[in-house]
């Protein structure tokens, strides 16, 4: 499968974005869809996670809250609606595909990943 995501720009502290992440192949089943960042200097972060058939959504403690993770079935698309965004959530977002059930206790790993998008930028200025 082959991820696209777009959505990223830059906005002031407290604005909006939503991230958008087309799957190239029907999605289906438990397989959960998730969503990375990667600051400068930083190692690349979970952030959220969407099963595709359940619709189960986990978060970040750091986004609980502000961001809201969901999915278009008809579009095999995924989103992330980003609220009141802050200077330090300055990264490059990813999303990631993976091809079987993961435990909950897994799903914020991003080894159990197979398919990732390129990334996009998302600057939040002070």
């Amino acid at each position: 499968v082959q991820l696209q995501a777009s959505g990223g720009g830059l906005v002031q502290a407290g604005g909006s974005l939503r991230l958008s992440c087309a799957a190239s192949e029907r999605r289906f089943g438990n397989y959960p869809m998730a969503w990375f960042r990667q600051a400068p200097g930083k190692e690349r972060e979970f952030v959220a996670a969407i099963r595709w058939s359940g619709g189960t959504i986990y978060y970040a403690d750091s986004v609980k809250g502000r961001f809201t993770a969901s999915k278009d079935n008809a579009k095999n698309t995924v989103y992330l609606q980003m609220n009141s965004l802050k200077p330090e959530d300055t990264a490059v977002y990813y999303c990631a595909a993976s091809n079987g059930a993961l435990i909950a206790s897994t799903i914020r790993r991003e080894d159990n990943y197979d398919a990732w998008g390129q990334g996009t930028q998302v600057t939040v200025s002070s």
